[in-house]
């Protein structure tokens, strides 16, 4: 964990710099494309656009580390006000599709594992290796074609009903949390599965075979043991698919989170709010990851054990 700071330092200079070089300008959207050579010239003073990169950066990171990460171009809105209202609806879908997807990824990776080159393992294997060759946003079209537009079995927009949560209204969570933990389980499974097949070849493993001991039990008490170790990196591994694949759910699905809020801030080309959001889910997902590693390490049945 001692990583953690240094590591997130870093992402935060690669958040400004990537930043720096999105397309479009920002004093044009703020401004508006009719705007006078004068009038954008005190839009730029007035945002600080007029000062060199180094100084931004380091009045941008210096109120990170105050909580202050600015206030947004479009609304004059507090970034950290804002990302707290979103956060909690992202954090949500991503725990739910955590909860959903992990003991799958388990399920799956040890059947597979332990039946290694078998119609088992072949079946999981391909069914996984499609899923992980889907973008997220063809899965949610997908999804939403199946359960939403041609059943109607469930919402196609998930609208949040007004001044409530998404609990409130929890069928609009089931299209975003089936679509990312589809996903999740294609990264998780693969994980899992490696291991339980390296655990399953192990000579004690081999043993019990020959005790008489075979199917879930075998699993059970001799596989899946060698196999929480992958499981808990799979966790941090499905974290970062789940931050990457929120962005595109969220939005197809209008749901209002943390993802979407950023989707509209590239496009309105809200600078603050972009480098806000942006460093809020690398903090995010780099701490699950650590902790996950921790985790990993802690669980392995090698750990301690004399070579």
């Amino acid at each position: 964990m001692v990583a953690f700071v240094p590591s997130l330092a870093a992402l935060s200079v690669l958040v400004f710099g990537a930043t720096e070089l999105l397309p479009g300008d920002a004093v044009s959207a703020v401004a508006g494309p009719s705007a006078t050579e004068a009038e954008r010239a005190a839009v730029r003073e007035r945002l600080g656009l007029d000062r060199d990169p180094v100084t931004r950066y380091l009045e941008w990171a210096g109120g990170a580390l105050r909580g202050d990460l600015g206030t947004g171009y479009t609304g004059g809105r507090s970034v950290t006000e804002l990302i707290a209202d979103r956060l909690p609806n992202s954090l949500l879908l991503a725990g739910l599709a955590l909860a959903v997807a992990l003991p799958a990824s388990v399920a799956l990776g040890l059947l597979a594992g332990a039946r290694a080159g078998r119609r088992a393992d072949r079946a999981v294997s391909t069914g996984v290796l499609l899923v992980a060759g889907l973008p997220e946003f063809v899965l949610a079209a997908l999804l939403l074609w199946l359960l939403a537009a041609r059943t109607g079995l469930l919402p196609q927009v998930s609208l949040v009903p007004l001044g409530g949560t998404p609990l409130d209204a929890p069928e609009i969570l089931v299209l975003p949390v089936l679509t990312l933990a589809v996903s999740g389980v294609a990264v998780g499974t693969r994980l899992v599965r490696s291991a339980s097949a390296e655990v399953a070849a192990s000579p004690w493993v081999e043993a019990a075979r020959l005790r008489g001991i075979t199917g879930p039990r075998l699993a059970a008490r001799h596989v899946l043991p060698g196999a929480l170790a992958p499981a808990a990196q799979a966790l941090g591994l499905m974290t970062g698919a789940l931050v990457g694949g929120a962005v595109v759910v969220e939005t197809v699905f209008g749901y209002p989170g943390i993802g979407l809020e950023l989707q509209q801030a590239v496009a309105h080309r809200d600078i603050p709010l972009v480098q806000g959001i942006a460093l809020v889910l690398c903090a995010v997902t780099l701490a699950t990851v650590l902790l996950a590693d921790v985790a990993a390490r802690a669980l392995d049945p090698r750990r301690g054990s004399p070579r």
